[in-house]
């Protein structure tokens, strides 16, 4: 890793001398002690060094100047310390990783890096599904202050059955957000995610589904079970289910009809009206509130509009919390229609749902949203699998946008592949956020 600044190009080992590693100041102490240390050692054993010190010092001053000498002495003294402190640290990093030769990094770079994210801007992701976790990936790499705040009203496939037999919170979006916020893809992260395809009881389930739910039952809660399991992976920041009530989706078709269960209200086939949810009253998650209150930045999205996104605001505290936030807002927009949930939605149709639902919980002189980021390049080879789902790229109606007050950020969001698939690259999101954020603290 270099340092660049103002165009001139450091030595790797010139990152100790940036500001903010809170590593010089207890460089100085050290030696200091050391000096006093030695000082006292003199007094203890009635040595008298200083007095042959001064006298040598003295006859090498009448051999060659004493400034040069001094100076370099002083370096040279400082060179043998700092080294001698570097490797000590290097030792002790070493023998807590057993894999040592994962650290490619130098210290001053590891030390560094973390105190760039430690002062990331305090960052609030609100969703679920593999949307929310595909955007923690990248953020994740601005910032440690992050806090993602995970729908549960997941009631199919390993989490639905957990649910169901266990009394736990589906625990299967919660997994993907820990593993995404991981620090390192290491053997536990990929030991976390790792889905058991065979065994009597077995299959389906993931080892992370079943490690959460065996914490939950050590723990009491969800909440301190997430905590500590987050421990064992190195989590960047904190996930917290929107949540601890048993919360059940039901949706309010346009027909009139009722659907209940989250992964039913897809399968209707008919235009969502209203989402709900049972009971009605869901208390909040402690910390939430706090964290959007303090937030710099809120991101909604990507994911389902109604079942990952939506489904947070049922949460009257998490709705209220967003509307009074002081935060710049930003909503990432899915690239193409859902079929069941979003079939030839808009962007703005997408804002408009979500405003709907937190339309009771407005607070007069602030917005709910400030922009939405929408993906402006679909690939030209796109899959046929979309068509044949009736799946589309979501129509980006500026003027529709503009007349709501919402800003329009269009960039390209998308993985590069050859098959014609939408998938969106954490990096870009998360750069594309970033700057956006960067440009409205300038306005």
């Amino acid at each position: 890793m270099k340092i660049f600044h103002k165009n001139v190009k450091l030595p790797k080992d010139a990152i100790w001398l940036v500001p903010g590693l809170k590593v010089k100041r207890w460089f100085l102490l050290s030696i200091l002690g050391s000096l006093l240390a030695c000082l006292g050692a003199t007094f203890l054993f009635k040595l008298e060094p200083l007095e042959y010190i001064v006298n040598g010092a003295k006859e090498l001053v009448h051999i060659v100047p004493p400034e040069p000498v001094g100076i370099v002495f002083i370096l040279i003294g400082i060179v043998f310390f700092f080294l001698a402190w570097k490797k000590t640290n290097f030792s002790m990093i070493e023998a807590e990783d057993t894999e040592a030769n994962r650290i490619k990094d130098s210290m001053g770079e590891i030390l560094y890096r973390k105190m760039k994210l430690n002062h990331g801007p305090k960052i609030v992701a609100i969703g679920g599904g593999t949307g929310l976790s595909t955007l923690l990936k990248g953020i994740k790499k601005l910032t440690n202050n992050i806090t993602a705040v995970v729908t549960v009203g997941d009631d199919g496939g390993s989490s639905g059955i957990l649910r169901e037999q266990m009394g736990v919170l589906p625990p299967g979006d919660i997994r993907n957000c820990i593993a995404a916020l991981a620090d390192d893809d290491n053997i536990v992260t990929k030991l976390f995610q790792y889905r058991f395809q065979s065994g009597e009881g077995l299959g389906g389930h993931s080892f992370g589904n079943l490690f959460i739910t065996a914490m939950t039952a050590i723990c009491g809660d969800m909440v301190s079970a997430i905590k500590e399991s987050s421990k064992v992976l190195l989590v960047r920041g904190r996930v917290l289910p929107a949540t601890c009530d048993d919360m059940k989706l039901y949706a309010k078709m346009e027909d009139d009809s009722i659907v209940k269960g989250e992964s039913n209200i897809p399968e209707a086939g008919k235009r969502i009206i209203q989402l709900m949810s049972e009971p009605k009253d869901l208390r909040v998650t402690p910390d939430i509130v706090e964290a959007i209150h303090n937030a710099d930045i809120i991101i909604m999205g990507p994911g389902s509009l109604y079942t990952s996104v939506i489904s947070n605001f049922l949460v009257k505290d998490i709705a209220k919390a967003v509307w009074a936030a002081k935060a710049k807002k930003i909503y990432v927009c899915n690239a193409m229609t859902q079929p069941g949930e979003t079939d030839n939605y808009s962007v703005s149709d997408h804002i408009k749902a979500i405003l709907n639902h937190v339309k009771d919980y407005k607070v007069e002189g602030k917005t709910f949203l400030d922009a939405v980021l929408v993906n402006n390049s679909i690939p030209k080879n796109l899959s046929e699998k979309y068509e044949k789902s009736d799946s589309l790229p979501v129509e980006i109606d500026i003027t529709e946008l503009r007349q709501m007050g919402i800003e329009v950020y269009q960039k390209n969001l998308l993985q590069d592949n050859k098959e014609g698939l939408i998938r969106h690259n954490c990096d870009k999101i998360a750069k594309a956020i970033y700057v956006w954020y960067k440009k409205r603290l300038r306005k």
